[in-house]
């Protein structure tokens, strides 16, 4: 006699359906619990950046945490934009900026960061590099974005802090290897909704911070750890308005 087959549940067979209907590789989500949320990771848990998102910082202990950490950053006046070039940081997006991580995988850095943040990420036909649609959490305006690459603008690679704001704190003084570095560091990038980057520009926080209020911390506490990572201080209403961001 044979043992008749246990149905599959409905929800099982519809995953399984779009699995084989897409053909493509799926992105599994980051894990979920104190240190994470909806797949997104606190920054105080992710201090070299490889792991995906950014997660609001809400508990009493995590955002002392976050102050301490903000009151370490050196302080300093800005200095003249004189003689900054994007290139002085090196071609976007480079994978040979050695001494970072993902640096030299064969995947350049805008598609690590993709990959790294994205849900359900589809890749080009015969890549495991190339990323062509996916699922963003958006950690500065909460939205998803469905992102394809056909409006790539939508998505854009944001430099936590930004190079312009770099140069004119001291990266002008840098070898090109330190300012290659900083610009392919995952711990400075965030994939984001392109407007929210294109609003920011080379702003620090005291003159940008994210629209979602509850990012606003993690913000502060990301921008910092790169601040402090190379070196870098920041101007005083900068650093005032982070500490304000986590209690301060």
């Amino acid at each position: 006699m044979r043992t008749p087959r246990t149905a599959l549940p409905a929800a099982a067979l519809a995953v399984a359906a779009s699995l084989a209907v897409a053909g493509c590789e799926t992105a599994v989500d980051g894990p979920s619990g104190p240190e994470s949320s909806a797949g997104a990771f606190s920054p105080l848990r992710n201090p070299d950046g490889t792991k995906p998102g950014l997660a609001p910082l809400t508990s009493d202990a995590d955002r002392s945490e976050a102050r301490r950490l903000l009151e370490r950053l050196a302080v300093k006046g800005r200095g003249p934009k004189t003689g900054y070039d994007r290139d002085e940081f090196g071609y976007a997006w480079m994978d040979t900026a050695d001494g970072v991580p993902l640096a030299r995988n064969g995947c350049d850095t805008r598609n690590d960061l993709l990959r790294r943040d994205g849900q359900e990420v589809r890749f080009r036909k015969g890549s495991t590099c190339v990323v062509v649609a996916m699922t963003l959490n958006d950690p500065y305006t909460g939205k998803a974005i469905e992102w394809r690459k056909q409006r790539a603008a939508e998505v854009q690679i944001d430099h936590v802090v930004p190079l312009s704001y770099s140069w004119q704190m001291g990266a002008s003084r840098w070898p090109e290897r330190k300012r290659e570095q900083l610009a392919n560091d995952p711990l400075n990038l965030l994939p984001v909704e392109g407007r929210a980057n294109s609003a920011k520009g080379d702003s620090g926080p005291a003159s940008w911070l994210p629209p979602d209020r509850r990012i606003r911390c993690a913000y502060a506490v990301r921008f910092a750890q790169a601040a402090l990572k190379y070196e870098l201080p920041v101007t005083a209403a900068d650093k005032g308005m982070m500490l304000r961001q986590c209690g301060g």
